[in-house]
């Protein structure tokens, strides 16, 4: 699926609006949050520090999904969005640098993968999210995709990285069954853990668990991000059943979707 940057997927009347950027200044802005939200916020130590932008060479293969704050004229939100025939362009899935997916992606059906997602200090508490996430829905609706997969960041505290005290708080019915656990090629090292709970489970992975995504196992510790990544799955049939209308409700596309899906 292919959305122009002037094929807005929220309310055009709205202070918010949700779209797919691909002019050239609107995903430099968009990289220029993530910059500031990665590297100057979380400390991660980026090879593109220099130009204040946080990009790889996943970025050229990838939708960007924005949030826009028309009444400030800038971008306030973003998610990374790479779906399977753009994986098989780049030749990989941004998670298999961390994970072995082969369990994963041998399940039947169509992947969409979300990355790098953020949200602007001063509008963090739920529209932005909520825009972001209806946008999202819709996305992968009309990409009749099966699956959104990728990582949820969870950031140390004082004491380190909280990896039992998180998996405690996670339902039982969020972890996944052992034949799709994945294992991550660095584990999050036995010095830097710990039993204190001191960070508390981030928004972005509530939502997830919320639309009941499943936790596929032991974390990936991130050194150059400064975090542990949890790698998530989320049928997309769990969201159509129980949140999509929810979601999309108050939402209406101002223009037609343009389909670009070979």
């Amino acid at each position: 699926m292919k959305l122009k940057d002037t094929d807005k997927l929220v309310n055009a009347s709205k202070k918010l609006d949700c779209f797919l950027a691909d002019s050239d200044v609107l995903i430099k802005e968009a990289q220029a949050l993530r910059y500031r939200v990665f590297a100057k916020e979380m400390g991660a130590k980026l090879k593109t520090e220099s130009e204040g932008l946080d990009y790889d060479e996943v970025d050229s293969y990838c939708d960007h999904l924005v949030v826009y704050d028309n009444t400030q004229n800038k971008i306030v939100g973003y998610t990374r969005l790479l779906n399977q025939n753009q994986a098989q362009r780049l030749g990989r899935y941004y998670s298999q640098d961390e994970f072995n997916l082969d369990k994963i992606l041998a399940l039947p059906g169509r992947f969409l993968e979300i990355g790098r997602t953020c949200v602007d200090p001063d509008y963090r508490g739920g529209a932005v999210l909520t825009t972001l996430w209806s946008a999202l829905v819709q996305y992968a609706l009309e990409g009749e995709f099966n699956y959104l997969l990728g990582c949820a960041s969870i950031t140390p505290g004082p004491s380190g990285f909280a990896v039992d005290a998180v998996f405690r708080n996670i339902d039982a019915k969020n972890i996944a069954p052992v034949s799709i656990q994945v294992k991550p090629s660095i584990p999050v090292p036995n010095g830097l853990r710990c039993t204190r709970d001191e960070s508390g489970i981030p928004p972005l992975l509530k939502a997830y668990l919320r639309f009941g995504a499943l936790v596929c196992g032991e974390p990936y510790w991130d050194e150059d991000f400064n975090c542990m990544d949890l790698f998530v799955l989320l049928p997309l049939d769990h969201l159509k059943d129980r949140y999509s209308k929810h979601y999309m409700r108050g939402y209406q596309a101002t223009n037609e979707i343009e389909t670009a899906v070979a």
